[in-house]
């Protein structure tokens, strides 16, 4: 149970906030969903860009992946070169219980992310809400990615957050574990319905 009062709520943000999915490009590009869970698997799997996540250049990677498969050019430079259309835009109910916390004004609201430091500036000039944060943690930006503890870290210290006064939301349990291993109370987000469930239990809304 928590030891303190919540005043620290840290939101991931892709997969909870914004909608990110590279299909958005890729089923313009192959005939089916085989072939585009094949290419993510095998070619530019997640594992791939989680190192653009912890800092190393979209360049270096593009090139990595056009050495190792350069019959896959076309799809392989598609990844970053069309990223903007894999942002599907906000996930809009929860974004609603974002500014409700947001508007109680009980809470300081900060964003811990995994996302490359030469995509996000796409991300927080499309999306307006993202300068109501307090704080926004890009793992890019930091040379480290979660579920490292040193990037809770580095938002604990940046901001002086308290962990036994702070509530982690997630959609990738790894993270939340992580999180709960530092602990940081977590919800591992399955939905915005959910999140708003489990906030009433805690009867942070």
């Amino acid at each position: 149970m928590k030891k303190g009062k919540t005043e620290t709520i840290i939101f991931d943000l892709g997969g909870v906030l914004i909608d990110w999915n590279p299909r958005y490009v890729y089923r313009q590009i192959f005939d089916s969903e085989e072939k585009i869970d094949w290419f993510l698997t095998h070619i530019c799997d997640m594992e791939w860009n989680e190192q653009q996540d912890a800092g190393r250049s979209l360049d270096e990677a593009t090139a990595e992946k056009l050495a190792e498969f350069p019959e896959y050019e076309e799809e392989i430079k598609a990844y970053y070169g069309r990223w903007e259309e894999m942002l599907g835009g906000l996930i809009e109910e929860s974004i609603q219980i974002f500014n409700q916390l947001l508007e109680s004004g009980k809470y300081r609201l900060f964003g811990l992310t995994n996302w490359s430091a030469e995509t996000f500036p796409i991300a927080r000039e499309r999306f307006e809400f993202l300068k109501k944060f307090d704080g926004i943690v890009v793992s890019g930006e930091e040379k480290t990615r979660k579920p490292l503890p040193e990037i809770y870290q580095i938002i604990m210290d940046r901001y002086g957050v308290r962990p036994e006064q702070a509530l982690f939301i997630d959609d990738s349990l790894r993270n939340v574990k992580a999180a709960q291993e530092m602990g940081i109370e977590s919800i591992h987000f399955t939905s915005s319905q959910q999140l708003k469930s489990e906030l009433k239990e805690r009867e942070l809304i």
